[in-house]
C-alpha cells in the first residue's frame, strides 16, 4: 500500500476542492491518506491516515443503515434504490418523479432518510444518535461533529433547502425543512479519519457483523442490499466508471473520502481532497482501482 500510495503523490495538484462549501475550500490538496482494515482486524496505513476530514456524503451509507433498522422495508416507500444518472443535488429529476427520490445517496434521498430518522426525536437528539452511531460503528467515542464545517454548510445549502422545500410539497417529508436539514448539514459534517471510518464501515464486508465488537449490526441480506446499492449509485452520475475501474462498493464524500467494501474481506477509507469533475476524490478512485487490481479485489474479478 505504500508503493501506491508513492506511486500518486503526483497527481494530487489535480483535482478541485470543494470550494462551494467555504470551509472545505481551506483543506490543502495534497493531503493524502489511506486505511486497510481486515475482517480479522489487522490495520495498515499510509499518509495523512489518522488526519481528520468531513466525511460528507459518506455519512449517507450510515444514516442509510440507521433508517433501515428503525423503518425496515417501509423506508423504500419514501425513497427509490435506482441509479440517477444526474448530479448529486439536482431538482431536475426529483421534479419529474413527483418528489420521489432516485436512491439514498443523491442529497434529496438523504435528506428524505433523515426526515425519517427525526421522526419522534428533536433535531438534537437525532443528531446525537447519528453521532452515536457513528462511535459504536468506529468502536471511538472520540469522534466528533466539525461545527465550522456544519455553520458553513447552513450558510450555503441553499440547493439543499430547495430540494427538502421541493419534498416536502409533495408530501414526502413530514417534518419542517429547517428542521431536517439541520440534522443533515450536522451529520455531513461529521469528521473522521480513515482508520475511524474504514473500522465504521467494517459491518459491511463481514456480512453485517462488525468484528471490532462482535454485534450484528445490520442482517446479513440487509449487508448485501447497502453494498449492492453503493455499487450502482455510491458515486452519483460518476457510478458506473467507478464500478468499471475498481469493481467495489463504494461511497464518496466531497469532503475527499471514499469508503470502498472488499466483500468478504477487508474495508478501505482513502482521503485526498481533490476532486473530480462528479465531486469524487481523483486520487481516492486512482488509489482503489491500483488496490483492487493488485491483491485482485474487484467483486468481479
Amino acid at each position: 500500500m505504500l508503493e501506491v500510495h508513492a506511486e500518486l503523490l503526483d497527481r494530487l495538484e489535480l483535482g478541485k476542492v470543494a470550494d462551494y462549501i467555504p470551509q472545505l475550500a481551506t483543506v490543502p490538496l495534497q493531503k493524502y491518506g489511506i486505511a486497510v482494515v481486515t475482517r480479522e482486524g489487522e490495520l495498515v496505513t499510509a499518509g495523512d491516515a489518522a488526519e481528520d476530514f468531513s466525511i460528507q456524503s459518506i455519512s449517507k451509507l450510515f444514516t442509510l443503515s440507521l433508517a433501515l433498522g428503525r423503518f425496515g422495508d417501509r423506508l423504500w416507500d419514501r425513497v427509490d434504490r435506482e441509479p440517477s444518472g444526474n448530479a448529486f443535488n439536482s431538482i431536475v429529476q426529483l421534479e419529474h418523479e413527483n418528489g420521489r427520490p432516485r436512491n439514498p445517496f443523491v442529497n434529496a434521498g438523504a435528506i428524505a432518510v433523515t426526515d425519517a430518522i427525526l421522526s419522534g426525536h428533536l433535531p438534537k437528539e437525532a443528531i446525537g444518535e447519528i453521532l452515536s452511531y457513528m462511535r459504536f460503528l468506529a468502536s471511538d467515542d472520540s469522534i466528533v461533529i466539525d461545527p465550522l464545517v456544519a455553520r458553513s454548510e447552513q450558510l450555503t445549502g441553499h440547493r439543499n433547502f430547495a430540494l427538502a422545500h421541493f419534498m416536502k410539497s409533495y408530501g414526502v417529508i413530514d417534518h419542517d425543512p429547517a428542521m431536517v436539514l439541520g440534522v443533515y448539514f450536522h451529520q455531513c459534517a461529521i469528521a473522521m479519519n480513515c482508520i475511524q471510518l474504514a473500522r465504521s464501515g467494517l459491518f459491511l464486508a463481514c456480512d453485517g457483523c462488525s468484528p471490532l465488537t462482535g454485534d450484528r449490526v445490520v442482517s446479513t441480506s440487509r449487508a448485501r442490499r447497502i453494498n449492492s446499492l453503493m455499487m450502482m449509485c455510491g458515486h452519483y452520475d460518476g457510478a458506473g466508471d467507478f464500478a468499471f475501474r475498481v469493481g467495489l462498493p463504494g461511497k464518496s464524500g466531497v469532503g475527499g473520502g471514499i469508503l470502498a467494501i472488499v466483500p468478504g474481506k477487508a474495508s478501505i477509507a482513502v482521503w485526498s481532497p481533490g476532486l473530480d469533475i462528479n465531486g469524487n476524490s481523483l486520487v481516492g478512485t486512482a488509489t482503489l482501482e491500483l488496490l483492487a487490481k493488485r491483491m485482485s479485489w474487484s467483486v468481479f474479478h
